[in-house]
């Protein structure tokens, strides 16, 4: 079976009310919740349901994150060990940590 990220259909979206982005997998929804405190987004909680889970769901959520906060400027607190994993082995997004 091929890895479920090579899908076009499994796009993320921005749920901006609800304060996460979303990747909807037909049965159930991924997400990746955050909070906007002045110029820095803090990213709390990143869910993928278990049946899901391997499939680069969580990085496909996470790039999506973190490119947001890149070109809208904010520094990140990564509050969820995910984002925070994701981020120290991807160097293209360490400089956009808060200090």
């Amino acid at each position: 079976m091929g890895e479920l990220t090579s899908q076009p259909d499994l796009l993320v979206s921005h749920n901006p009310s609800s304060n996460r982005f979303e990747i909807d997998l037909g049965d159930s929804v991924a997400i990746l919740e955050y909070e906007i405190r002045d110029n820095e987004i803090l990213f709390l909680h990143t869910e993928t349901p278990p049946k899901h889970e391997g499939k680069g769901i969580g990085s496909r959520l996470a790039r999506a994150g973190l490119d947001y906060a890149r070109d809208y400027h904010y520094r990140v607190v990564p509050l969820c060990s995910f984002i925070a994993v994701y981020i120290s082995r991807h160097p293209e997004y360490q400089s956009l940590l808060a200090k």
